[in-house]
């Protein structure tokens, strides 16, 4: 497992953010696999979706565009919320959500969960907690839905750090049945072959 050299807290995210360069996983849009996969939700459900470590939000910015009012962002940081506000006028400033992750437990469980470098973003240390978080966010039969590194970062000692789909299905298999966790067919050129697409449905 790597290691982690700097406390990876609010503000370390905060000062990253401000730092050019220094957010080089961010696509600077939405994702073609995860694209595909909104285009095909129906809108007129309107689901409670939840984008934790949402960074810049790109996926928040497309799933409001296409109609979708529930969607929470979450962020340690607050540099990515407000840029997002001004970014999309129109989204709703009660979901914006300066929070921690691990800390949330919202009045009501959520559909969706989204899921877009956070996971790669936080300590390795974390992702049992992560996995049993995200069951604990969702109402029976939600979904964790979104993209996970299926490679190695050798020496990390900062984000991004990447991983094996061996080792992510013994964190999640206690909580999902796997509705999909394979290659992701539709990366961006410089992630194909890299990257798992996961949908997991909460058991």
């Amino acid at each position: 497992m790597q290691t982690v050299s700097p406390p990876l807290d609010a503000a370390y995210w905060q000062a990253r953010y401000a730092t050019p360069g220094r957010a080089g996983w961010d696509a600077g849009r939405t994702t073609p696999p995860l694209r595909a996969y909104f285009d095909q939700l129906p809108v007129a459900a309107q689901p409670r979706i939840l984008i934790p470590g949402a960074g810049r939000a790109h996926e928040a910015e497309y799933l409001h565009r296409l109609g979708f009012r529930h969607v929470v962002v979450a962020d340690l940081a607050p540099a990515p919320l407000a840029e997002l506000a001004v970014r999309v006028p129109g989204f709703p400033p009660d979901n914006l959500w300066l929070a921690d992750f691990f800390a949330l437990a919202p009045a009501e469980p959520f559909d969706f969960i989204i899921e877009q470098t956070f996971f790669c973003a936080i300590s390795p240390s974390l992702r049992p907690a992560y996995a049993r978080q995200c069951a604990a966010l969702l109402r029976p039969g939600g979904k964790l839905v979104g993209l996970l590194f299926d490679t190695e970062f050798a020496g990390a000692t900062e984000p991004p750090f990447g991983g094996s789909r061996e080792e992510y299905r013994a964190y999640f298999k206690p909580f999902f049945d796997f509705v999909h966790f394979d290659t992701a067919t539709n990366s961006l050129p410089a992630r194909a072959g890299r990257e798992l697409f996961i949908c997991l449905r909460k058991i």
